[in-house]
């Protein structure tokens, strides 16, 4: 490595072999990269089950450098691949799984799940709801605040239980929301 000075960032030389720089990956190489391409391509396109097949396979024979992005997303594909069997009886039983899908930390599964019930029902205060809080939960003030008063304009009772909901502690301090739990009478 190179000298660097204070607040200045090191440099790396690339490796050498008798002042050659560091060859290309083989073939080989190169073709679990490509597969890991298109495995990420294909969840993209949401076609889970063929990603899943090349991330199994390149989590056993892959590369060592994308070994643990491998087995991130094979998890993740295995995921959605079950999700894409998921039948409810009612909205009320998809509401619960996207809750549960919040609490374990699956927030776009469990965003993808309230927008599924707001498409068959478009008045599903719950719905908002949920969403509120997912987005308190991640930090975007503006959309919970949205949700919120959206879930409050369907349904008021929704105004008394956020004022107790510790799910929307990361937003007390906000003025915006403390005026939308607390409005003023004329």
């Amino acid at each position: 490595m190179q000298n660097a000075g204070p607040g200045t960032p090191a440099r790396r030389n690339p490796r050498t072999i008798e002042g050659k720089t560091r060859p290309m990956p083989n073939a080989t190489h190169q073709k679990y990269l490509n597969e890991y391409q298109s495995a990420l391509q294909w969840m993209h396109e949401g076609k889970y089950e063929k990603a899943r097949v090349v991330f199994e396979k390149l989590s056993n024979e892959g590369p060592p450098e994308i070994l643990e992005r491998v087995r991130v997303y094979l998890a993740a594909s295995q995921r959605h691949a079950q999700q894409s069997g998921l039948s409810f009886n009612n909205t009320e039983e998809q509401y619960d799984y996207a809750i549960s899908l919040l609490n374990t930390g699956f927030y776009e599964e469990a965003r993808d799940q309230f927008g599924k019930i707001l498409k068959t029902n478009p008045a599903a205060d719950y719905a908002y709801y949920g969403l509120a809080i997912l987005e308190s939960m991640t930090g975007q003030a503006e959309p919970c605040l949205e949700h919120l008063a959206k879930a409050i304009e369907l349904s008021p009772r929704n105004r008394i239980q956020a004022r107790s909901d510790s799910d929307f502690q990361d937003m007390a301090d906000d003025p915006r929301f403390t005026e939308l739990l607390y409005p003023e009478v004329p």
